[in-house]
């Protein structure tokens, strides 16, 4: 049960984050926390868009626990944390064995089929 329960959480971690990242505007914004923390009114400058909006995207980084915001007087500070990521970079990882196998394998037959 504890398994089942762990195993469900992980897939509900991953779709987080994936649907966080499938975003360009969010991978911006995560690009540009990378370097430092940042207020919205930060993150909104080089957007077209509204402080509101930014906002919008910001709740869905902190949903796949990607982004904290953190009170500082009046404004919040926005931080990125990569931890969520080790998790898909886990998958994308298992699935680059799998391309890495398939590509060494058309290279033999190729190999083969060319002597």
């Amino acid at each position: 049960m504890v398994t089942t329960r762990r195993r469900r959480q992980r897939e509900r971690q991953l779709d987080a984050t994936f649907g966080a990242l499938a975003d360009p505007t969010r991978r911006r914004i995560l690009d540009r926390l990378a370097r430092g923390d940042a207020t919205v009114g930060e993150l909104a400058e080089p957007f077209d868009m509204t402080r509101p909006a930014i906002s919008k995207h910001l709740d869905v980084l902190e949903r796949a626990g990607l982004v904290h915001r953190i009170p500082d007087g009046r404004v919040n500070r926005c931080r990125f944390d990569g931890a969520p990521l080790s998790e898909a970079v886990a998958l994308m990882e298992r699935y680059e064995q799998y391309w890495n196998d398939q590509l060494d394998a058309l290279k033999t037959y190729l190999e083969r089929e060319t002597e």
